[in-house]
């Protein structure tokens, strides 16, 4: 069996991958100072609640923190008996070429959607990720990952907003009833909400332009349904894209080595 972590800025989820499926997903607050053994009990006590009783013989870990792959490593070595193929690494081999500038290091999370996305609907793609951030990236027609948009995540800029301004509140996002708002908080939502609309129109727009071609855009993450529901952005979503591209790269990994 598989465990496969993608670990971000603000989550970390653990999957189980038994081959032709995920039997069992977690979440936890991504804390660099969390133990290799507080990862274990946490885990353990979750399947053992889901009566999930597997034998975990490989790990494969995507990190956007680079201090917590230290204690995954630990994880993996201590409990699971096996060394983890860690995205980003050397050692890790990826199914997709990598078209950046000399000496720029590519989120760990960006290239795992990039594989991801070419193994599901092939070349000629944007990807959009709402997470901490929210991120474009492009996909060649050969699969590779040649470039992207980095902006600020959504809740990034409403936790902004309220902590840089006295009279704003801390809100919630969600499609407001109507752009022009009649209180602070609509007023907030509003502008955010179709804010975030039109950059991500306005960024695929002019990514398709300057390639000079059609492309298909795709989104994860988790706000990615509450935008696709008030706008057609979006040519598809995918709520488990990273997992399943580390389940490609694990495989891709496996068959190469």
């Amino acid at each position: 069996m598989l465990l496969a972590i993608d670990c971000g800025n603000t989550n970390t989820v653990f999957s189980i991958w038994d081959g032709k499926k995920f039997i069992g997903t977690w979440r936890t607050a991504t804390d660099w100072k969390r133990t290799a053994d507080q990862y274990y009990v946490w885990l353990s006590s979750l399947m053992e609640f889901q009566k999930i009783d597997v034998n975990i013989t490989d790990v494969i870990v995507s990190s956007t923190v680079p201090r917590v792959v230290f204690n995954l490593r630990v994880l993996s070595d201590r409990y699971f008996n096996t060394r983890p193929i860690v995205v980003g690494k050397s050692d890790c081999k990826l199914p997709v070429e990598v078209r950046v500038d000399a000496g720029t290091a590519v989120g760990p999370d960006r290239l795992v959607n990039t594989v991801a996305g070419f193994d599901l609907y092939g070349g000629d793609l944007i990807m959009v990720d709402f997470g901490t951030a929210t991120t474009f990236d492009v996909v060649d027609t050969d699969g590779a990952y040649v470039g992207g948009v980095i902006a600020p995540g959504v809740n990034l800029s409403l936790e902004a907003l309220h902590q840089a301004a006295a009279a704003l509140p801390h809100v919630d996002i969600s499609k407001p009833q109507a752009v022009v708002g009649t209180n602070t908080v609509a007023c907030m939502q509003s502008g955010v909400f179709w804010g975030y609309v039109g950059l991500v129109r306005e960024i695929c727009a002019r990514i398709k332009a300057e390639r000079h071609r059609d492309m298909r855009v795709i989104s994860t993450g988790g706000l990615a349904p509450l935008f696709q529901q008030a706008e057609n952005l979006f040519d598809d979503f995918q709520d488990d894209l990273t997992m399943h591209g580390l389940t490609v790269i694990h495989r891709y990994n496996k068959e190469n080595n």
